[in-house]
């Protein structure tokens, strides 16, 4: 890193790409990099007239560069593609009428920095969906939004109180080998290294 945040644009013209890298080239917080530049630090700035199954692939295409993080400069017609569009890694997103040079700076910086920043109503559009994805996929199948079963969660949260296999398998009536699986089978998903991580894991998560 040089101490300034690195961005990657891409757009579906000559002219949108042109007109962001000016904006962002004259900041003296911004560094515009080249595809053959990029690396995981890099913020890719992805333009679009909306986030439709498109441009969920243009940002796919970005993140076979190396970039994780997301700056999304698009309108929100449908709210499928919220919680893809998270997942890419878009962790900004603002409209087009938005981005002004100053705005667009401000989330390179903040998503660069870790940081994230949507509207309310996206935000409460996103919720939405995670709330329907918890309703109508998940609770069903008895997982949580977190990935964890409700199963899954109380082991670990029990083992977080300092509980040994024996005593976890006693206070919920399982099996003690039934309790080595359940744990084995959460640090293979997360891919931890021992039943220790996964606590940490989950705790710094926000998975228990």
């Amino acid at each position: 890193m040089t101490g300034r945040a690195q961005v990657y644009i891409r757009t579906p013209d000559p002219i949108s790409t042109a007109g962001i890298t000016a904006a962002l080239r004259g900041r003296a917080e911004i560094e515009v990099v080249t595809e053959q530049q990029v690396t995981t630090d890099t913020v890719g700035v992805v333009a679009a007239d909306t986030l439709d199954h498109d441009t969920l692939d243009v940002i796919r295409a970005v993140r076979r560069l190396g970039c994780r993080r997301f700056v999304l400069v698009a309108a929100v017609e449908s709210d499928t593609t919220l919680i893809p569009a998270v997942e890419l890694g878009v962790r900004a997103l603002a409209s087009r009428v938005e981005a002004t040079s100053h705005k667009l700076a401000q989330l390179v910086v903040s998503t660069a920095g870790g940081g994230a920043a949507m509207s309310p109503d996206v935000l409460g559009r996103l919720v939405k969906q995670v709330t329907r994805l918890q309703q109508t996929v998940l609770a069903p199948r008895g997982i949580d939004v977190n990935g964890l079963s409700t199963r899954e969660s109380q082991i670990l949260r029990l083992v977080a109180d300092g509980m040994d296999t024996r005593e976890v398998a006693t206070k919920l009536s399982y099996s003690e080998r039934t309790v080595k699986n359940v744990l084995h089978d959460i640090t293979t998903r997360f891919q931890l290294r021992n039943r220790t991580h996964a606590v940490a894991y989950a705790v710094r998560e926000g998975l228990i």
